[in-house]
């Protein structure tokens, strides 16, 4: 039975990580072609995460969310559903999700979409306060021919949101041919039986890691960088035998802007740095997130009530979560100092064209390595777009890519540099950036030094974490990404 497992547990994350592959290849834009912002997963017929491709976090802990809204709408063998809405299933509106069934559950492709038909070119505005402000919503909705005419007609270059969406489609598709093949191999019985033993070894295994943890309350605090001031995001983890239990109680309010959460992502976030901490080697399934309690306050930043916008919350407060746990749970075990903390959202586009992209950094040094630079890690694990396929389909020319040198935190082990990029617009078009840690320095950690807060400028002139603005032909972004904190004091030598 062992081998049996075996076997068919690597044979599902096989057609997970088939269904990404066809996904990149058979996609348009640079920004799911290049980049890889996209994630896969299969789910068994309760809606529960069994096996997954290693993609986007933050996609892949809120897709459970996903399926459990498509799942309430009973959906035939042979029906897809679509849905963005953060508020049913989704994390950011330009994270369009599908689902379907296979042989024994369900299939669910995410894909960032370049543009969701927002104000601003490329849905990611620094200053939407609605979520109707940041493009179009779509709750969980069957998908046919008429649908995806009638969304794609409102949003930017139509024909590139529409190849984008069949690749997904054509994603779903290969995993419904897949299980059905594995199923006439190995019968769908041994299958379904696989399933749930998945499900569980990895609930075990987690437990096991976290009950060798010290009990107790951990607790910690941090700060997002609005643009009217500072936002307190509070944790308090609780280890008590084989659980563990996340509250943000005292986070601040849901944002009058748009730094605010959906639950699902708070959770993916979690999930996130539980499953680094405890056993990263278990297989990637619901099972492992079982152990982990998480409680947020409605209404808060953390746990928005619609319609609060949300299209910072999944990139950029997710990074800052992920950050203020990894913190709180340091009181308990030895953890990396921080990284970068951002995923340096840059868009550039006008009705013509649209271009997304987020950036590396530096990541914060081990008790026994120093950290690595230029990275894009915690919730992204994206790629950079290459300079190459960036210039022949935009507008834009690459003036500068290279690291950040002397950016990493000293220490006993340096934190890792981040980045410097510089992108000439060629045409006129609109920016938006979406980052942190530009006011608050990713800290250092057992003496260790603070990375190098970021920096972003236009012709030469600082601008804000966060801010949208137009630009005129020649006009050059820098943007200056965070270096990682060091680890332990400068001048000891290494352990």
């Amino acid at each position: 039975m062992k081998v049996e497992l075996q076997v068919i547990g690597s044979s599902l994350r096989s057609i997970a990580e088939e269904m990404g592959a066809v996904l990149i290849r058979s996609s348009f834009s640079a920004n799911i072609k290049e980049r890889r912002d996209c994630s896969t997963a299969l789910f068994d017929e309760r809606g529960r995460m069994i096996a997954q491709a290693e993609h986007i976090p933050v996609h892949l802990g809120a897709l459970p969310d996903a399926v459990a809204a498509v799942r309430a709408h009973g959906p035939a063998s042979e029906e897809v559903f679509i849905l963005n809405d953060p508020y049913t299933g989704g994390t950011h509106l330009p994270d369009i999700t599908l689902v379907s069934r296979t042989a024994v559950g369900f299939a669910a492709t995410r894909a960032h979409h370049a543009d969701v038909g927002a104000a601003e070119p490329g849905s990611l505005p620094a200053g939407s306060r609605r979520l109707d402000e940041e493009g179009v919503v779509i709750p969980p909705t069957r998908l046919d021919e008429a649908t995806l005419d009638d969304l794609t007609a409102r949003m930017r270059n139509p024909d590139e949101r529409r190849g984008d969406l069949r690749a997904q489609l054509a994603a779903n598709r290969l995993a419904s041919h897949r299980v059905e093949e594995l199923c006439a191999r190995r019968g769908r019985e041994q299958v379904v039986a696989a399933m749930d033993e998945l499900h569980d070894y990895a609930e075990r295994s987690v437990r096991a890691a976290i009950a060798a943890l010290p009990d107790g309350r951990y607790e910690a605090s941090d700060v997002l960088e609005a643009q009217e001031g500072d936002l307190e995001l509070r944790t308090a983890v609780t280890i008590a035998g084989d659980g563990l239990e996340i509250d943000f109680a005292g986070t601040a309010a849901q944002h009058d802007g748009n730094l605010n959460c959906p639950l699902a992502v708070t959770r993916s976030a979690c999930y996130f740095v539980v499953r680094c901490l405890t056993d990263p080697d278990a297989p990637a399934s619901g099972g492992a997130f079982a152990p982990i309690t998480i409680s947020a306050p409605e209404g808060s930043l953390v746990n928005a009530r619609p319609p609060a916008a949300v299209a910072a919350g999944n990139v950029e407060t997710s990074s800052r979560i992920a950050d203020v746990v990894f913190l709180a749970l340091g009181e308990a075990i030895d953890v990396p100092a921080q990284g970068q903390g951002t995923m340096n959202n840059l868009t550039l586009g006008n009705d013509r064209f649209t271009y997304y992209e987020t950036i590396g950094g530096g990541q914060g040094a081990c008790p026994d390595a120093d950290g690595p630079s230029a990275v894009h890690v915690a919730m992204s694990n994206t790629l950079s777009t290459p300079t190459e396929a960036l210039e022949l389909a935009y507008p834009i020319r690459v003036e500068r890519n290279a690291l950040r040198l002397g950016s990493g935190g000293a220490g006993r082990h340096r934190g890792g540099d981040g980045v410097v990029r510089e992108l000439r617009v060629l045409e006129p078009c609109r920016l938006s950036i979406v980052s942190e840690r530009r006011r608050h320095a990713p800290q250092g950690r057992n003496g260790g030094d603070p990375g190098a807060p970021g920096r972003n400028l236009l012709n030469g002139e600082e601008l804000a974490p966060k801010i949208t603005r137009a630009l005129a032909p020649g006009d050059v972004v820098r943007i200056e990404t965070p270096g990682g904190g060091g680890y332990g004091s400068p001048g000891l030598p290494p352990s």
